[in-house]
């Protein structure tokens, strides 16, 4: 297991700071939303497409310009994490086949799922309109954020799970 980067250790510590005392999923998401958008370099987009149906995501909380409001599983980057459940960093959408470009401007993407009890909840997704923004060590860092994310909030008291 690789080690978690200063830069993720401190928003890690952050969001636990943030998320005391808060469970409401819809003020946790747009706090995670916020922190990515605000502390990583080149990113022109990060938010959240939550599961509406068996296989549709739905934007949910986000920074950064008007998005793509409607995802089937399995269609660009963001269906494709939640149909296979793994992470997808992708150094260039465009030759990301079926990539869905919602901002024309982004040109590489990272998405993770979000799994609560083995249940999938959602994706993150967080574009940037450099090639090749996203790197492993941001990977690791996003999934460890996103875990700190699902300790503190409760998504059955908001009918997330």
């Amino acid at each position: 297991m690789e080690l978690l980067d200063s830069k993720y250790q401190l928003l890690c510590k952050q969001l636990e700071a943030l998320f005391e005392g808060e469970d409401n999923a819809i003020t946790n998401l747009s706090q995670f939303a916020a922190i990515i958008f605000n502390n990583l370099a080149e990113v022109n987009w990060a938010g959240f497409y939550l599961v509406s149906d068996k296989d549709k995501l739905k934007l949910g909380p986000f920074q950064g310009e008007v998005a793509c409001t409607n995802i089937d599983f399995g269609k660009g980057v963001c269906g494709i994490a939640a149909i296979t459940r793994e992470s997808q960093l992708v150094d260039d959408v465009d030759q990301f086949p079926g990539h869905i470009a919602c901002d024309s401007r982004s040109r590489s993407e990272l998405v993770c799922p979000i799994l609560v009890e083995d249940r999938l909840i959602g994706v993150f997704d967080v574009d940037s309109p450099a090639l090749k923004r996203f790197n492993q060590q941001d990977l690791i860092g996003i999934e460890a954020m996103l875990k700190v994310l699902v300790k503190a909030t409760a998504w059955t008291k908001q009918g997330l799970l």
